[in-house]
């Protein structure tokens, strides 16, 4: 987001959402968009099975949305604050920087962000100068941050990431985005850490590694999760809530030491990430919903098929709908009886999870997180 004013438009509409939780209103446009532009991938993620999608079905490649439906859906949807690209492998859509000149066109995001394995580093250099060329031409001033993944320090990263030579790929990555962004200030380099039980005893070394030999604008990790998007259901890949919390410690320590001197923006994003730190401790030693969740209210997650989901946990289990089936009209499945039936779902407490994109939203909703937003970045100055 370019301004603390514009933080404070989303703060005002978290009103409506929690009248369309209470269902005394209808829904209003979700604020986050997360689009899994395509379930293609190169990893064999020991936290993730999404890569045999397509080896078992590989029709389905030919069914992803083409670049008229996506422009349809976002036309139907319009405005949303942070738009979130997500996998698969995001870099894999060789259009995938069309999509995001139409999400600039149509939904006017105020951040844009992408994931990436890192596997194709050239690849990535292109198309990242493509993107940010084209929002150069329609709006300069969008942050765009891209996010590497690393779940380990040499060999062990491959190792997690099934994938031989991975680590240095993230390396030279990291190199590449950042020579971009001698061009174009708003692109944000950062490097993320998916906490699992394969590397959790490594997390401080990984931590460090980026601290010390990277030079990246912003760390951030999320604990591995069950989700139906991942096809891991069942797999023991979530450390306990004991471990989680020893290590969170460490990371919150790191954040508050360099956090003064952080750009505005990271600066934001870092003191939320403090405040989910917190939250997320508390639903996996509690095991339920600490906060109310908005799943399906101030986020939407669009597959590649153009099924929409309230998040992709609930995702396979809890469609919302189809747009294809409603030509592509956002509104006809954002206001159906699937789609309040989904929120009541959510609403009475029947899941829970720590999941982060998530979980910001909804701490936003919640006062007593904003209060403790707001203290973490005003104390550091």
């Amino acid at each position: 987001m370019n301004s603390l004013d514009n933080l404070f438009k989303v703060f005002l509409k978290t009103v409506r959402y929690k009248l369309t939780r209470s269902e005394f209103v209808g829904p209003a446009n979700p604020i986050t968009l997360t689009f899994s532009v395509t379930n293609m991938c190169q990893s064999r993620c020991r936290t993730c099975q999404i890569w045999q999608l397509y080896r078992k079905h590989p029709d389905k490649r030919e069914e992803e949305l083409t670049l008229d439906e996506i422009e349809k859906i976002f036309k139907s949807l319009g405005h949303v604050y942070f738009f979130n690209i997500s996998g698969g492998e995001p870099f894999l859509r060789k259009d995938l920087s069309e999509i995001i000149s139409l999400a600039v066109t149509y939904l006017k995001p105020g951040i844009v962000h992408i994931p990436t394995n890192a596997l194709a580093p050239k690849t990535i250099e292109e198309q990242t100068n493509r993107i940010l060329e084209s929002m150069s031409k329609t709006n300069g001033s969008i942050p765009l941050t891209i996010k590497p993944s690393l779940d380990g320090v040499g060999k062990k990263h491959d190792e997690i990431r099934g994938v031989k030579g991975n680590f240095e790929k993230v390396i030279d990555t990291v190199k590449r985005l950042k020579k971009i962004r001698e061009k174009y200030p708003n692109l944000y380099v950062e490097v993320g850490t998916v906490i699992s039980k394969f590397n959790m005893n490594d997390v401080e070394e990984i931590a460090d590694f980026v601290q010390k030999e990277m030079g990246i604008e912003s760390y951030r990790n999320e604990i591995a999760e069950q989700r139906t998007e991942f096809f891991n259901v069942g797999d023991p890949i979530t450390p306990s809530a004991e471990d989680y919390e020893s290590l969170i410690k460490y990371f919150s320590g790191k954040i508050k030491e360099n956090l003064s001197s952080k750009r505005r923006l990271t600066k934001m994003t870092e003191s939320l990430r403090l405040v989910y730190y917190d939250l997320a401790i508390r639903i996996l030693r509690e095991r339920r919903q600490v906060i109310p969740c908005y799943a399906g209210i101030s986020n939407i997650h669009l597959t590649p098929y153009g099924e929409l989901w309230p998040c992709c946990v609930l995702g396979y289990d809890k469609p919302m709908g189809n747009l294809r089936d409603v030509d592509y009209d956002f509104q006809r499945i954002w206001d159906s009886e699937q789609a309040r039936n989904v929120r009541r779902f959510v609403k009475d407490g029947n899941c829970y999870c720590p999941l982060a994109n998530q979980a910001y939203s909804n701490m936003l909703c919640d006062t007593n997180s904003i209060l403790k937003l707001v203290r973490i970045f005003f104390s550091f100055k």
